[in-house]
C-alpha cells in the first residue's frame, strides 16, 4: 500500500480541516439552530441585479472577451471603480495599485508564499481569524502575539523569532470587526502597528472583509489611510489592504482585491500568473457592473437587516447568559464573541449543546495561534432571524448555567 504522507511536503503536516466548514454541514439540518456560519444571509443577495448583468454581458460583443482568458492584474473597469472607492476611504492609489483575486482567502495565501520562509514569524492578533492561519500554515511560520495598543517592544519580538530560526515578516491584523471577536481597533492602536511594523522593518496586512459593514459609532480612517497620510503617496506605503465582494454582493463568484504598493502588486501579478492565471473574468465583469449600478444602496441594505440581528442577539445574551459569562459588543460585522468562566471548554460545550440544545457555534480555541482560549466560542447572527435568536440563545443560556452549576 502506498504511504502518501512519506511523499508528501513536510508544508503539509500544517493543513488542518476547519472546523468552521464542518460545521457548515450543520446548515442542512433543520433541527439546529446553527450560529456557526459567518456567511452572509443569501436572502440579501441582489440576485435580480446578477441576473441582469449576466444577461447583458451576453447580449453584447463583451461576452467574447468574458469567455476569454485575460490579464493577470484583473479586469480593467472593475479596478477602476476600486480606485474610486479607495479614494473615498481616504486611500488615493492608481490602477496599478489594484489588484483582482479569487476571494481575499486566495490573497492571504499570496501574501503568506510572498512573504514567509519556514520559521519566520507572523504577529496575529490572539484571537485572529481562522481563515488566515490556515493560508501562512502552509508556508510553515511561527506565531507571536500582536496587541495593538500593547506594550511589546520590537527587541522582544526580534529576539524571539530569532530563537525560533526566522525573522519577523508581517504583522496581519483584521482592524474593523474582525472575525471572530466583532472587536475594531482604536485609531491609536492602528497608529502603534504602524510604529510597530516601522521599527521592526515589515508589512502590515489589513484584512478589511467586513469594513463596509458598520452598523453604528464613528469610521475610523483604515491602516494604510493612516499611512498614506503620513507617508504622502501609496507607493512609500508598507501597509497591504486585502477587500472582498463576499460580505457585501455575492461570496460564491470569488471576487476579492488587494491594494498596496505597486513593487508588492508586482510580485503578486506574477504569483497569479504561475497559479490560476487570472480570476474568473466574466465574475469580474458581472460584479463591476452591479457595483458601479447600486453597491451603496446593496451595503445599505444589508446594514439595516444585521443591523437588527445584532441587536436582537445582544438583547438575548443579556437576557438569557448566566453570571460569569460576557461578550464582546461589536459596532458591526457579523460576529460576536462569547468568554465562559475559566475551566470550561467550548468545543466540549459544543458537542453537549448539539446533542440537547440543538444550538451550533463554532469553539473559540481554533482561532488561536498558540491553541489557548478554550473557555470561549464564537456566535455569529448574520444567517438568525430574531425567533431563532432568541430560542438559540435561550437554549444555549440554559446549558451553560447546568454547565456552570
Amino acid at each position: 500500500m502506498l504511504n502518501w504522507d512519506n511523499m508528501f511536503a513536510t508544508r503539509s503536516t500544517r493543513m488542518r480541516a476547519s472546523e468552521i466548514r464542518e460545521l457548515l454541514k450543520l446548515l442542512d439540518r433543520p433541527d439546529i439552530i446553527s450560529f456557526a456560519g459567518g456567511i452572509p444571509d443569501p436572502a440579501l443577495f441582489p440576485d435580480k441585479e446578477f441576473r441582469q448583468a449576466y444577461a447583458d454581458i451576453f447580449d453584447s460583443s463583451a461576452v467574447n472577451s468574458a469567455l476569454q482568458y485575460s490579464v493577470s492584474e484583473g479586469y480593467k473597469p472593475l479596478r477602476e471603480w476600486l480606485v474610486k472607492q479607495m479614494a473615498d476611504l481616504g486611500i488615493p492609489c492608481a490602477l496599478d495599485n489594484v489588484f483582482i483575486v479569487s476571494g481575499s482567502q486566495q490573497g492571504l495565501d499570496y501574501l503568506g508564499k510572498l512573504f514567509l520562509s519556514p520559521n519566520d514569524t507572523a504577529l496575529v492578533t490572539w484571537p485572529t481569524y481562522l481563515g488566515a492561519l490556515q493560508a501562512f500554515n502552509a508556508y510553515e511560520p511561527s506565531y507571536d502575539q500582536l496587541t495593538p495598543g500593547g506594550n511589546r517592544t520590537p527587541d522582544s519580538y526580534r529576539e524571539a523569532a530569532a530563537q525560533k530560526g526566522g525573522k519577523v515578516k508581517f504583522a496581519y491584523l483584521s482592524a474593523d470587526f474582525s472575525n471572530p471577536t466583532g472587536e475594531t481597533v482604536d485609531r491609536d492602536g492602528r497608529e502603534k502597528v504602524l510604529k510597530l511594523a516601522e521599527e521592526l522593518d515589515i508589512a502590515v496586512i489589513e484584512d478589511a472583509a467586513y469594513q463596509s459593514l458598520r452598523y453604528d459609532g464613528n469610521p475610523i480612517p483604515p491602516i494604510l489611510a493612516l499611512e498614506i497620510a503620513e507617508k504622502g503617496h501609496i507607493n512609500d506605503t508598507r501597509t497591504i489592504y486585502c477587500g472582498s465582494f463576499s460580505k457585501t454582493l455575492a461570496p460564491g463568484l470569488r471576487v476579492g482585491f488587494i491594494v498596496a504598493n505597486a513593487p508588492v502588486i508586482r510580485k503578486l501579478v506574477l504569483m497569479k500568473q504561475a497559479a490560476d492565471l487570472h480570476s474568473s473574468t466574466i465574475n469580474q465583469m458581472a460584479i463591476s457592473e452591479v457595483a458601479e449600478r447600486g453597491f451603496d444602496a446593496q451595503v445599505g441594505k444589508v446594514r439595516a437587516v444585521y443591523s437588527q440581528r445584532r441587536n436582537a442577539m445582544l438583547a438575548a445574551l443579556e437576557k438569557y447568559m448566566p453570571s460569569g459569562t460576557s461578550w464582546t459588543k461589536p459596532e458591526g460585522g457579523m460576529f460576536i464573541w462569547v468568554t465562559l468562566p475559566e475551566g470550561m471548554d467550548g468545543a466540549k460545550l459544543l458537542a453537549k449543546s448539539l446533542e440537547s440544545a440543538k444550538v451550533a457555534f463554532v469553539p473559540g480555541q481554533a482561532f488561536f495561534a498558540d491553541g489557548s482560549g478554550a473557555n470561549t466560542f464564537r456566535v455569529s447572527f448574520s444567517c438568525a432571524n430574531d425567533q431563532m435568536i432568541d430560542e438559540g440563545i435561550s437554549r444555549l443560556g440554559r446549558l451553560i448555567a447546568g454547565e456552570i452549576g
